[in-house]
């Protein structure tokens, strides 16, 4: 793993993963509340180190976290009162990547899929992975079409799901899926 020192002299990991927002003090005793970008917030829960931008870039001890509805709240070193987590709203938080939970064959953390090619069986090629979302029942494929004259062309959604992906092959940055131009 690489490093980047900051002006404060801080090393920062050159693999962090944004992996949410503070949305807010929590309570009194200055907790502050997370939206996590995702729907699993184990890394949130899990990594002892968060980076978070403000008011700059810079390391904070997570102290204890828990999950509170779609959110995650949590403790963090030097944040003593409400005033203090307030502060900190609209701050990003960011994970070293090297913190994550590890994941079983066939599973993906999305911040993996976010621009990788998407080709159908047909070897045409329909666009980029833009963006996931959930809709309760499975991950969507938010995939950017790009016209043959290099300029957007709309937005294809593709269920990710085993029935319409075929593969996702990380290390040629493209996911193979049974789905026309046309759907």
């Amino acid at each position: 793993m690489s490093v980047q020192v900051l002006q404060s002299g801080t090393q920062r990991p050159d693999d962090l993963v944004l992996v949410g927002y503070i949305a807010g003090a929590y309570g009194l005793k200055g907790w502050v509340r997370i939206r996590p970008y995702s729907a699993e917030a184990d890394a949130l829960l899990h990594a002892k180190t968060w980076w978070i931008d403000k008011p700059d870039m810079h390391d904070v001890a997570m102290m204890q976290s828990k999950s509170h509805g779609g959110d995650v709240v949590a403790q963090l070193m030097g944040v003593a009162d409400r005033d203090a987590a307030d502060a900190l709203k609209g701050a990003t938080v960011q994970i070293a990547r090297s913190h994550f939970p590890a994941l079983s064959d066939g599973e993906f953390y999305w911040v993996d899929l976010i621009g990788l090619a998407v080709e159908n069986l047909q070897g045409e090629l329909l666009g980029e992975v833009s963006d996931l979302m959930d809709n309760g029942a499975h991950p969507i494929l938010r995939v950017a079409v790009v016209a043959d004259d290099k300029k957007s062309a709309g937005e294809l959604l593709i269920p990710f799901v085993d029935q319409f992906v075929i593969t996702v092959d990380r290390a040629a940055r493209k996911i193979t899926v049974d789905w026309g131009r046309d759907y």
